[in-house]
């Protein structure tokens, strides 16, 4: 079963949002796809409602109170982390988890935050002696902007540990489609190619990442 977290401890990083679009390019690409909403406002919950029946489909898991528990022939499994995730519950998630992806905003706020909660990410990995993959991704970026510039300058020169560059997948554009998706429980991926085409070629370095071995523990 794959599973893949997406986490930043601060709000407003647009967890949920990438989130949703993952579990529906699964879906879309023939995936049996559960989302675990972990986040006590249920906002991919919402999602998953207003989703038509006729769309892929995927199954929902109201994870804050009841736990992680997925359909049993499950094969990928998305869980939207809630903000403020710190110690001893960061620790449970990270367990659950193959691959992280964190999406940070461009803005010194964010960026500085980031920071943080990367350096305790990192400690909590030696920790707990897991080999869990992360990658960042540039979110709502404003193509052109100078902190949006110097968000993805931080992000390439990010180093692990060991000295090997930290993975920063891509940048996710500032879009009206993302809202228009949301309205509709539907993906990016789920729309007309035309309507979307240079929405998804910003998405295709970390779709490309997750279907790969390299986001994978052991590689």
């Amino acid at each position: 079963m794959r599973t893949i977290l997406v986490l930043n401890a601060k709000g407003g990083s647009g967890k949920t949002t990438v989130a949703t679009n993952l579990a529906g390019y699964f879906a879309n690409e023939g995936a049996k796809v559960a989302l675990v909403d972990l986040d006590p406002q249920g906002s991919s919950l919402d999602w998953l409602r207003a989703r038509a029946a006729d769309r892929p489909k995927i199954s929902a898991v109201e994870g804050f109170t009841k736990g992680i528990r997925v359909p049993r022939n499950t094969e990928v499994v998305i869980m939207d982390a809630p903000s403020r995730t710190h110690d001893k519950h960061l620790s449970a998630l990270v367990r659950r988890a193959q691959t992280i992806v964190l999406p940070i905003v461009p803005s010194p706020i964010d960026i500085r935050a980031a920071q943080r909660f990367l350096g305790e990410l990192r400690g909590l990995r030696n920790v707990i002696k897991t080999d869990v993959k992360m990658a960042t991704v540039a979110n709502r970026v404003r193509e052109g902007t100078l902190i949006a510039n110097e968000l993805e300058d931080y992000l390439y020169e990010l180093k692990l540990p060991s000295g090997r560059k930290f993975p920063f997948m891509t940048v996710l554009r500032s879009s009206a489609n993302y809202l228009r998706a949301a309205e509709r429980g539907l993906s990016i991926f789920e729309f007309a190619p035309v309507a979307t085409a240079a929405d998804r070629e910003y998405w295709n370095p970390l779709t490309r990442w997750l279907k790969s071995a390299r986001s994978l523990p052991g590689n």
